[in-house]
């Protein structure tokens, strides 16, 4: 691998150059981009040049899409033609059965390798890079069939920057994360307008680091979440669905003054085996 071609230089891709560069990358890394989010990308040092989608995808060996999912899946209509027979094309998107689907309509077999590396912040840009943002943390591979060599040359990579690797198949990766990374985006969102709407000024001198947890993730992207939660309906619907049930059943305990101490400590063992992860 020689030449990487980075679409979309915000928070995710311009971390992957960094990453690249601090694991020993020494080739080209080109940035496909907005005009300021290019100028980021070369002021941070994620990317050494900037280029044309075009002339990008004809010269990459590796095209890294850090897009929206509705500009992940645009992009991947245009690029079938673009490509060379050596180049891996693969994504950061937050859901993989709609990505995965729309990459073998438009590419070659064994040309698209699906990725989702959980890691991320609160601040978006190129200017919140970290060159150590997937270190110790989960990159989910979704391959369709076996990995080729330049796949196996890309997880290789993923290894060298410090990610944890896992192999799944894209429609189990999205009932997981709607579980794990989608459900708490909208729960934080939901008690975030339940606060908001009681108008309580006290609301923001009376609280604990607690609320500022439950609330971060309040702070995400609309734009980006809009694409991630349309294609991935079902199992967010599902995902919600299991938590209301859960929140019915604590709240029909606290109206008939019935013991919750259960319910405490089934949650506090799997918030401490989620601790005991070893990252």
């Amino acid at each position: 691998m020689e030449t990487v071609a980075v679409f979309g230089v915000g928070l995710i891709g311009a971390s992957f150059g960094l990453a690249l560069r601090k694991a020993g990358f020494t080739g080209r890394i080109i940035g496909v981009s907005s005009p300021g989010a290019i100028q980021a990308g070369l002021a941070v040092g994620a990317i050494s040049e900037e280029a044309a989608p075009e002339a990008a995808a004809q010269t990459a060996d590796l095209i890294y899409l850090a897009q929206p999912v509705d500009r992940i899946l645009k992009t991947l209509a245009t690029l079938g033609p673009l490509v060379h027979p050596e180049c891996l094309v693969t994504d950061a998107g937050s859901t993989k059965a709609a990505i995965a689907s729309t990459a073998g309509k438009y590419l070659p077999p064994g040309a698209f390798l699906g990725g989702h590396p959980m890691a991320g912040k609160e601040q978006r840009g190129a200017e919140a890079a970290d060159g150590s943002l997937f270190r110790n943390r989960p990159y989910v591979l979704t391959p369709c069939g076996e990995l080729t060599a330049k796949m196996l040359e890309f997880r290789d990579w993923l290894h060298r920057i410090g990610s944890r690797v896992v192999v799944m198949p894209a429609d189990e990766h999205d009932r997981v994360v709607a579980f794990t990374s989608h459900l708490p985006q909208l729960l934080s969102t939901a008690m975030s307008v339940t606060l908001a709407k009681q108008g309580n000024s006290r609301f923001l001198e009376v609280f604990g680091p607690g609320l500022l947890d439950m609330t971060r993730l309040a702070m995400s992207s609309p734009e980006v979440w809009e694409s991630i939660l349309s294609t991935n309906k079902k199992e967010i619907i599902s995902a919600l669905n299991h938590f209301k049930a859960n929140l019915e059943a604590l709240t029909a305990r606290l109206e008939a003054g019935a013991e919750v101490s259960d319910l405490f400590s089934a949650g506090d063992r799997f918030a401490a085996s989620l601790r005991e992860v070893d990252y």
